[in-house]
């Protein structure tokens, strides 16, 4: 089962092709749109943190924008390598991180909630990291969720926050991606486990 969002990457890729030929002109690189898109959930999980959900929101929009437009200049100018990826990769989760610290930080989130939430994030990309690391899993973004529907999850209770805030709809967000989280870890896992099962089956 793939992530809902992850069913129309190819479509998603070609579209942002001519966005990244523009990032090329402006002298934008893929590592340097990386790095601002760190910067920007920087800032999205400080402003978070003083209870400007909806600037955090705004930033948090910017720096998916900023993701998005790194991997389009990387194939619009035919520059994608594994290091690429795996640098982007490793912001990403950097990312994460300041943002659940930003969101717990808020006094909206309790901080166990939000450690919870944060190892089920880790180790979904934990889990899908090792598995094609092994070279016999060409791709493990399976699961129920991955990491746009999460921070969708997230951005929906910031949204909602100021609006209901005796209703807690943040930290319920934040526990729902938790637990989507760690299932999709163990989705993960179990595809894992049967496709290099499958591998050592002699004729295949």
């Amino acid at each position: 089962m793939l992530p809902i969002l992850a069913r129309y990457r190819v479509l998603y890729e070609q579209t942002t092709i001519p966005l990244g030929r523009i990032c090329m002109r402006l002298g934008l690189s893929p590592d340097m749109l990386t790095l601002i898109s760190l910067a920007l959930g920087g800032v999205a999980a400080y402003v978070t943190a003083q209870g400007a959900f909806l600037w955090g929101i705004f930033f948090i929009l910017a720096m998916g924008a900023a993701d998005m437009l790194d991997g389009a200049t990387a194939r619009a100018g035919g520059t994608s390598t594994p290091f690429g990826t795996v640098f982007d990769h490793t912001v990403d989760r950097y990312a994460e991180f300041l943002l659940i610290l930003g969101i717990m930080l808020s006094g909206a989130v309790a901080p166990g909630w939000a450690m919870f939430s944060l190892v089920g994030m880790l180790m979904a990309s934990y889990v899908r990291a090792r598995a094609e690391s092994t070279g016999l899993v060409a791709s493990c973004n399976v699961g129920f969720a991955g990491r746009q529907e999460k921070l969708g999850l997230l951005v929906l209770g910031m949204l909602l926050q100021p609006f209901f805030p005796a209703l807690g709809l943040l930290q319920w967000a934040t526990i729902v991606v938790g637990v989507l989280s760690h299932i999709t870890a163990i989705q993960r896992l179990l595809y894992t486990r049967r496709v290099i099962l499958e591998s050592m089956v002699p004729g295949k």
